[in-house]
């Protein structure tokens, strides 16, 4: 199959992964209904063309936090990608320099910070959830100073994991035990490629970050009980500058639909945000990021950098999200969808398709810099 688009790449890494791999990718919580309305909202949302512009020398180019890059997209945190391919995280970080844009590493991914930044040849995003161990918290905050990250990404809506019903039926979740592992090796064992590739090739299969609180473990359920466990339902606003204290860097706090949420990030010193439903993955129901963006980019705008995620499938709806008001775009199951279906080569090409997809539709709004889109590209807003 010839990938020609992000849904294209969607069919690929369903034909290449275990059920349970790629429903936990895929899927979203509750009913789905934000996972729908994330992407249904943007594709909504009409552009208005204009013509004999002179958009001949298109700059596709911007700078975030300090630093310049290719295009104005970041591959976003994603859990546990380094199961959708040989040390996943290791490949797409290779795959976004090529590019020429961040990449941000979970805290729970497969590979650590440590092998991630061997991998890379460049300052990385590392993307933090507020945990019960401050003291754990401490030391991975160290240890991205040492390494070098050059922007937090610190996540607020998820002080208790959403409850997917995807990941109850493929066996993800709610499935504990030897009869759980078996239900998963069954589905590994129908895809041989990946079975190949991450099951045998792809070892050790360790949980990156966390692992040295897992005391050896290394099952999905003791990922998932690790979770429950040990994300913080207490978190306030106050505990931000316990992170201050521990991080100097650009500080961007993702998982924002509310203005006056956004307020509070820019009062408390907040960098940027990132309006986020979690890629529908955590509350259902609530709005779109397309659709909660505008009233914060008119809050808090001019105070801190606004960038945007959720329901992003093509270079026509980065454009969108910028028009919007977004400085920047962060790209979550796009690149997840490349990587399981192709590596590396894939993450690298989905990012091409961006750059392409953008090209025309830059044109043909007829805007030539990253810095004029705005809403005036819109249709009828």
């Amino acid at each position: 199959m010839i990938a020609a688009s992000i849904p294209d790449y969607r069919e690929l890494a369903r034909r290449r992964l275990p059920r349970f791999l790629f429903d936990y990718i895929d899927g979203g919580s509750y009913a789905e209904v934000t996972l729908r309305r994330n992407i249904a909202d943007l594709e909504d949302i009409a552009l208005r063309q204009r013509v004999l512009r002179d958009v001949s020398n298109l700059d596709l180019s911007t700078e975030l936090f300090g630093q310049k890059q290719a295009l104005p997209v970041a591959l976003a945190p994603i859990g546990l990608a380094g199961m959708n391919a040989r040390r996943g995280e290791c490949q797409a970080v290779r795959a976004a320099e090529t590019a020429g844009i961040p990449f941000t590493l979970s805290t729970v991914s497969a590979c650590s910070m440590a092998e991630v930044a061997k991998a890379a040849s460049r300052p990385f995003w590392f993307q933090l959830y507020m945990i019960r161990d401050r003291g754990f918290i401490r030391e991975l905050l160290q240890e991205a100073v040492e390494l070098k990250c050059s922007t937090l990404i610190f996540t607020v809506d998820m002080p208790v994991p959403g409850s997917r019903y995807r990941d109850y039926h493929s066996g993800l979740a709610g499935a504990p035990g030897l009869k759980g592992a078996m239900r998963r090796a069954l589905q590994g064992a129908m895809k041989p490629d990946w079975a190949w590739d991450v099951g045998v090739m792809g070892r050790p299969h360790g949980l990156g970050n966390v692992a040295r609180k897992l005391q050896g473990k290394t099952g999905i359920e003791d990922f998932f009980a690790w979770m429950r466990e040990n994300f913080d339902s207490s978190i306030s606003w106050a505990d931000l500058d316990f992170i201050r204290s521990e991080w100097k860097g650009p500080l961007v706090i993702k998982g924002l639909l509310d203005p006056e949420d956004a307020k509070e990030a820019a009062a408390i010193g907040a960098d940027g945000i990132v309006v986020s439903n979690h890629g529908g993955r955590q509350l259902d129901g609530v709005l779109s990021s397309a659709q909660a963006l505008p009233p914060i980019v008119d809050a808090v705008g001019d105070k801190l950098t606004v960038l945007a995620d959720g329901g992003v499938r093509s270079g026509l709806d980065v454009l969108r999200m910028l028009a919007l008001g977004a400085k920047g775009v962060l790209l979550g199951r796009a690149w997840a969808f490349a990587l399981a279906a192709r590596g590396q080569a894939g993450v690298e090409h989905m990012l091409k398709l961006i750059e392409a997809e953008m090209r025309v539709a830059m044109t043909l709004t007829g805007v030539g810099s990253i810095g004029e889109i705005d809403r005036s590209i819109l249709a009828n807003r």
